[in-house]
């Protein structure tokens, strides 16, 4: 099985067929998350996909972490990686935002919403110490924690602005976020151990702990969980009713703020 036989297999496929469900949604739901709007916020992932993964995934095939089989793949590279792998992660955020919307028009809106700073902040401290100790744990002299350290230097970095901005928005929509998180990090998972055991690419075992999921490093589903934890949080915080109201509470806080730094500098 080729590169693009399994992304045709396991991701275009399954689109293809969340796209015929969400179109026949969109004509009879009475939900809120129109198709622009749905479609602009996963276009707006797709971007930061490619623009913060980029790097980083070229990193990991430089370094060794993870390396493909030449003749499984077109033979288009682009720095260290094959075209396939780009393709991958565009598709993977369409998946999982189809697969959101699919849910969302689903799902009960929660009412009665509780906001929460307190709830923000401890949320996005919680993540800043996890971010130290991966980070430590990268510059230890262990080198099986590699692959899993720079999975979360790089992946929780990105979730904290999501956290500081609406961690108690997206505990609110918990039961959403759950049922788009979880659903898909299982099945990429089983598909990646496929594509594992198909030779298309291999996981550096002395960068990695060893702990196995059958074929699958445990790094990978970790991957997949925090890869869909970021697009589940991005299209929540970007679509559901209690956003808007929470920009303008910031955007009132930074006007406030700005009197009173302009205040203080004519004041001096």
């Amino acid at each position: 099985m080729t590169y693009f036989v399994f992304l045709l297999s396991f991701l275009i496929i399954p689109i293809l067929i969340l796209l015929i469900l969400n179109r026949r949604d969109s004509r009879y739901s009475t939900s809120n998350f129109t198709g622009r709007n749905v479609w602009r916020a996963i276009l707006i992932h797709v971007v930061l996909a490619v623009l913060y993964t980029t790097p980083w995934d070229n990193y990991l095939v430089a370094s060794g972490v993870w390396y493909y089989k030449p003749q499984l793949v077109s033979g288009l590279i682009l720095g260290y990686v094959p075209i396939e792998e780009y393709t991958f992660f565009i598709l993977e955020t369409i998946l999982t935002g189809l697969w959101w919307w699919f849910l969302a028009n689903r799902l009960s809106q929660p009412s009665k919403f509780p906001p929460s700073r307190k709830g923000r902040f401890a949320a996005s401290l919680l993540l800043i110490i996890l971010w130290v100790i991966f980070v430590l744990l990268f510059f230890s002299k262990d080198r099986s924690v590699i692959y899993l350290s720079i999975i979360m230097v790089w992946a929780l970095p990105a979730t904290l602005p999501q956290l500081l901005f609406g961690a108690d928005i997206l505990w609110h929509h918990r039961k959403l976020i759950l049922l788009t998180i979880l659903p898909l990090s299982i099945y990429l998972s089983i598909v990646d151990s496929l594509a594992i055991a198909s030779g298309i690419w291999t996981i550096d075992p002395a960068q990695s702990t060893s702990i196995m999921m059958g074929v699958l490093p445990i790094e990978e589903a970790i991957f997949f969980l925090v890869t869909n934890m970021l697009i589940g949080f991005g299209l929540t915080l970007l679509l559901v009713k209690e956003s808007p109201g929470r920009i303008r509470e910031l955007r009132q806080t930074l006007i406030h703020t700005s009197i009173k730094f302009k205040r203080g500098q004519l004041l001096k």
